[in-house]
């Protein structure tokens, strides 16, 4: 049955790690060098494991991570931007921006003014910059001199203002923990004009074994100390080059158990020939091909609502930055079909895998985690939860980057307390 889960949850999911083409070649550009007055700047390792819940590193005995936080900073949980799905929030990390403010709203979703829509597991849309809006900090970084580097991370393969990590790698699932932890030596081993300062790490066995067998079962916390032990490896290697190295860890979002008893299909009311519908689980959008048709469809939909809430584009939660004022891009539906936890919405035939997330980020199970460690982080430090666009500042901090700080949502003062020479 487990086997069953997997298959169609990647047929399903269209889980772009096992789709896309495995290409293993490190991307480099050899023209680059960090310019003189970077070159005793501190480095920074940003690791994201994807799906690691807030509360999994002590449910599941994560012990060097948990050791690591206590050696520098650790929050009682770091709020996943919604939708608390992966490739929003990825961006949002790295940009400091609110998913409608990036543009990338959803991982699938319709874009009005080029008619297409986006997938994450459309290869060649995720390359083409078109999609990508706000500044990633390996591009804040090489506009200033200073080298990065990229084992993976959405938007990392993409040229974004014609600029990309000076290394990095295509995303596969073909190359071998031992060897991305070697190529972080060996990154970290260059000489000073060619080592990368900044560098983000990817993983995403924790979301995979959350998926398919929930996020309390036994093969997830198999996961997650999977990761704890490759994250120690990767200290060890930051120590033995006696460097000054930081590590932030983050997750994107957390995992919930869904009901088998309330797995919903396509409301019956919606007439899908008026509507373009991209997918969608905990959130699913309608995209109107005629403005006349949104209410209409939506009183229709407040009559038939339950297990979920219905929404305009215009009247979303405040928090969640995903109104029609935040919609920089014009790229959120007409109409939100929102599910309630732990119901879900399943478009497809095949059965429902039990771990889900997308919902609400106000849901303590879609909260992520984070822990920072290194020469420029307080020690000791616990600190209440936050939204994840504060990250970017803080890093910029860090590598003494400077940053335009009325184009992004993230402040500095939100985590400077556990920064250092602040």
């Amino acid at each position: 049955m487990r086997l069953l889960l997997r298959a169609l949850f990647a047929i399903v999911l269209n889980i772009p790690w096992l789709i896309q083409a495995q290409d293993t070649t490190q991307q480099v550009n050899l023209s680059r060098v960090n310019q003189q007055n970077q070159r005793a700047k501190p480095y920074v390792i940003l690791i994201s494991a994807d799906g690691f819940r807030a509360d999994m590193a002590k449910k599941f005995g994560a012990t060097h991570l948990l050791e690591l936080g206590k050696q520098g900073a650790a929050a009682e949980y770091m709020r996943a931007s919604y939708p608390t799905i992966t490739f929003p929030n990825h961006y949002s990390i790295v940009t400091g921006l609110y998913p409608a403010h990036h543009g990338l709203v959803d991982n699938g979703f319709y874009d009005r003014a080029s008619a297409q829509t986006y997938q994450m597991a459309n290869k060649q849309q995720v390359a083409d910059a078109y999609w990508y809006g706000g500044k990633p900090l390996w591009v804040l970084a090489e506009q200033q001199g200073m080298l990065s580097a990229s084992f993976y991370w959405v938007a990392s393969e993409s040229a974004i203002q014609g600029i990309r990590p000076t290394y990095y790698y295509n995303y596969n699932d073909k190359i071998s923990i031992d060897n991305r932890v070697q190529a972080v030596r060996n990154w970290l081993n260059l000489p000073e004009d060619k080592r990368p300062h900044f560098i983000t790490f990817y993983f995403p066995e924790v979301d995979y074994a959350g998926h398919v067998y929930g996020p309390d079962a036994a093969e997830t916390g198999k996961a997650v100390r999977w990761v704890d032990e490759a994250v120690f490896r990767l200290q060890q290697v930051a120590v033995a080059s006696g460097l000054p190295v930081n590590f932030i860890f983050v997750s994107d979002h957390g995992m919930t158990n869904i009901d088998p008893a309330k797995v919903m299909g396509l409301p019956r009311c919606i007439d899908t020939s008026r509507f373009r519908i991209p997918g969608g689980n905990a959130m699913v959008q309608l995209y109107a091909k005629d403005p006349a048709d949104i209410l209409p469809q939506y009183q229709e939909l407040q009559k038939t609502k339950g297990l979920y809430n219905v929404y305009l584009k215009n009247e979303m939660p405040k928090y969640w930055h995903y109104s029609e004022k935040d919609d920089y891009f014009n790229r959120i539906g007409d109409i939100l079909l929102v599910a309630k936890m732990p119901a879900i919405f399943n478009l497809g035939s095949a059965p429902m895998s039990p771990g889900k997330h997308g919902f609400d980020n106000q849901e303590q199970d879609m909260y992520a985690s984070f822990y920072a460690w290194g020469p420029n982080i307080e020690v000791g430090k616990t600190i209440a939860g936050f939204d994840n666009v504060h990250v970017y500042p803080l890093i910029a901090h860090i590598l003494g980057l400077s940053y335009p700080k009325g184009e992004i949502d993230g402040k500095y003062k939100v985590l400077r307390k556990i920064a250092k020479n602040r």
